[in-house]
């Protein structure tokens, strides 16, 4: 069977290779040059042209087309259309971090399924349905892609893009673990994060299995009602059993529990929503990302400053954690968070 090199953690093509005598040395080289350069390497130390020949005809190099580009003139942005294995597009997104000059970096937010399954009625990639999971190398491709077309480095990955990483679990991870090897893109794991609507086994699993990348969970509201308005995912994965699984999380790993809410003018902001998550988390150290809401159908609505300045307040004087403001850009490029459809034309 032919090996797809983008597809494996050099231990995973090492155990493919090691019956045509290919060593874990040389499988390492052979991972560094296809993820970093695109090809195998040429003939060097440890690596004859024999065998490279007998390289190049067991593995595969596939590449992801790239449809489309197009980058915000107001925040530099840029979304990429890309097509894998099966017909239909899907998008990833490149966050530029350019506030210290002598550091500029990029962030990539790559997608793991083309489409989801959660059906959240504020994001719009929901209101497309589930189409396919995502390869461990169409995940890949997707950072080496964004890397190749960028004049500064890209030091960190999150999976925020199309899909819900905890329901393609082994093609996820798999990419992770490939993305932060030293032979692989080098991103360090902590610079890595998997964002989940709250899929319960994968939460247990992810934990159990001790990953070195951060998640995040998607909560939006604390009361079990509302969010089951809001996602769809509260009425498999209710709160209490949601809330269960972080609490175990941080007993296994003493760190605190990232949340996301996205902020819904008029639904998610008043002061019982602060108490309700005041006393879902009580004795659970979290964190709590606020994300304006991004719906291209103006059906939800971010809050006003006034709105959103009021709420933080009230979770100050109930929550005690952590709670900061994440800018979601790329919104006039229909880029920003919960914006992506697999179209360039949003």
């Amino acid at each position: 069977m032919t090996v797809i090199v983008k597809n494996h953690t050099s231990d995973e093509l090492h155990a493919r290779l090691a019956p045509l005598g290919i060593t874990l040395r040389q499988a390492r080289q052979v991972q560094a040059s296809v993820i970093r350069n695109g090809s195998l390497p040429p003939v060097q130390h440890g690596l004859s042209a024999k065998r490279l020949e007998v390289i190049r005809d067991a593995v595969e190099i596939p590449n992801l087309a790239v449809l489309d580009k197009v980058v915000s003139p107001l925040d530099g942005f840029a979304k990429y259309l890309f097509r894998g294995e099966g017909p239909d597009p899907f998008e990833a997104v490149r966050i530029p971090l350019l506030h210290r000059p002598d550091a500029p970096k990029y962030i990539a937010c790559v997608s793991s399924q083309v489409g989801c399954a959660m059906g959240c009625t504020f994001c719009f990639t929901g209101r497309m349905g589930f189409r396919r999971n995502l390869a461990a190398w169409e995940i890949v491709d997707q950072v080496i892609k964004i890397q190749a077309d960028s004049p500064h480095p890209v030091r960190g990955v999150v999976f925020m893009g199309m899909g819900e990483p905890l329901l393609n679990y082994d093609e996820v991870i798999r990419a992770a673990r490939i993305l932060s090897e030293p032979c692989g893109m080098a991103i360090s794991g902590k610079a890595i994060t998997i964002s989940t609507a709250g899929i319960i086994p994968g939460i247990r699993r992810f934990t159990t299995e001790r990953h070195p990348f951060r998640l995040v969970v998607s909560l939006t509201s604390a009361d079990p009602l509302r969010r089951r308005e809001l996602m769809p995912v509260e009425s498999a994965h209710p709160t209490a059993g949601l809330m269960e699984a972080l609490r175990e999380r941080h007993r296994a790993n003493g760190e605190r529990i990232t949340l996301a809410w996205t902020l819904i003018s008029g639904v998610n902001t008043g002061e019982e929503e602060a108490r309700q998550l005041a006393e879902l988390t009580r004795g659970l150290p979290v964190k709590l990302d606020l994300i304006d809401v991004n719906d291209p159908t103006g059906r939800f609505l971010p809050p006003s400053e006034r709105e959103r300045d009021t709420f933080r307040d009230v979770l100050r004087l109930h929550l005690a954690a952590p709670v900061a403001r994440r800018y979601s850009g790329g919104k006039d490029i229909a880029a920003a968070c919960g914006m992506l459809a697999g179209d360039l034309q949003g």
